[in-house]
């Protein structure tokens, strides 16, 4: 309980000075950075993985609201970014395995299941059966969401003049009595069906489609209000600042330094696929870039909310991935270790 404590001191210190230099994205930045540094300076911060799971059901609910009969009419036609989803995931995982065996000295297991952009806690029990080392494979894909949650807004406002200081909601005070309990049903309801039946990512994607159908039958109509978005965006920081808690020296020059490297491939794989989608007119760069960045789908959920993004085409291609990574990352496995282990 005292460590539980201690962690939400450190998050809301963070908070409170990103609002009082008024930086950008306070509930997000703020926590995450005053996380990662008390626990790389050897703080013992905890996170409450039922409280963590029960933010990330406002991010289902937020995504699901999107959803309407028009939006599922235009599915097919998002065929033409969609394709690249796969091309980005195979590309991944073929570059990927061979940089982390070869160039950092993992084991198969570990190089591959820590190359799969997606699906990161399925990617650890997988990798884990499979028997590579649980804890680099943690720290290699806690640092691609780091990092991209931190360049991600850098590349948005420098490049393409987008500003995060926009609500990504409306206040509570002006929501209906009966929209916020939908709102909440749907949330709860939708996880707990999903993890009933052992969905991955049941906190967000029970969720997602509970609410997906009550907007297409139009019994709700509106997304979360601000308040809850935040607070969303608060929790995801810490869970992302307390995976670098225990680290050590030796993590730091091995696991850390390799997930980077990995991340400078994945930023400018991503890039140069936006900019064929952008060059033949496909889809806005904004939308494009949130869509096929391999980043944790909570994250670029919220990063979407922010800058006012097309949410349910950012929806779409990260469910989209995040299918063909969990489904298809054991059978790849089996088809590409072909080369014996040294």
């Amino acid at each position: 309980m005292i460590k539980h404590a201690a962690t939400h001191i450190v998050g809301l210190a963070g908070a409170g000075l990103f609002l009082w230099l008024d930086l950008p994205l306070p509930w997000l930045f703020g926590p995450l950075f005053s996380c990662l540094i008390a626990a790389l300076w050897g703080a013992r911060l905890t996170a409450i993985n039922i409280i963590n799971d029960a933010m990330r059901t406002i991010l289902g609910v937020a995504a699901g609201a999107t959803v309407t009969l028009g939006f599922v009419m235009a599915l097919p036609g998002l065929w033409d970014t969609l394709i690249f989803i796969p091309i980005i995931v195979f590309v991944s995982g073929m570059v990927g395995v061979w940089y982390f065996q070869n160039l950092c000295g993992y084991d198969f297991p570990t190089a591959y299941y820590a190359s799969m952009p997606g699906g990161l806690q399925d990617m650890l029990v997988f990798g884990e059966e499979a028997g590579g080392n649980i804890r680099a494979m943690s720290l290699i894909h806690a640092t691609r969401v780091l990092v991209i949650v931190v360049l991600l807004p850098v590349l948005l406002t420098s490049v393409w003049q987008v500003t995060l200081d926009q609500a990504p909601g409306k206040p509570v005070r002006s929501f209906a009595i009966d929209q916020l309990l939908i709102l909440a049903f749907c949330a709860i309801a939708g996880w707990k069906i999903a993890a009933y039946f052992n969905m991955f990512g049941a906190a967000i994607l029970g969720p997602l489609l509970l609410t997906a159908l009550a907007s297409v039958t139009e019994v709700l109509n509106t997304r979360p209000p601000a308040e809850a978005i935040w607070a969303a965006q608060y929790f995801i920081a810490l869970g992302i600042g307390v995976k670098y808690v225990g680290i050590t020296i030796e993590e730091i020059r091995k696991d850390i330094l390799a997930g980077l490297g990995f991340c400078a491939f994945l930023l400018l794989l991503t890039l140069a696929v936006v900019s064929f989608i952008v060059l033949y007119d496909l889809a806005p760069a904004v939308d494009a870039i949130l869509s096929l960045t391999p980043g944790g789908q909570a994250e670029l959920v919220v990063m979407a909310l922010i800058v006012g993004a097309d949410l349910g085409f950012v929806v779409a291609h990260h469910l989209f991935r995040i299918f063909i990574v969990i489904l298809g990352a054991p059978i790849l496995a089996r088809f590409i270790r072909a080369k014996p282990e040294n």
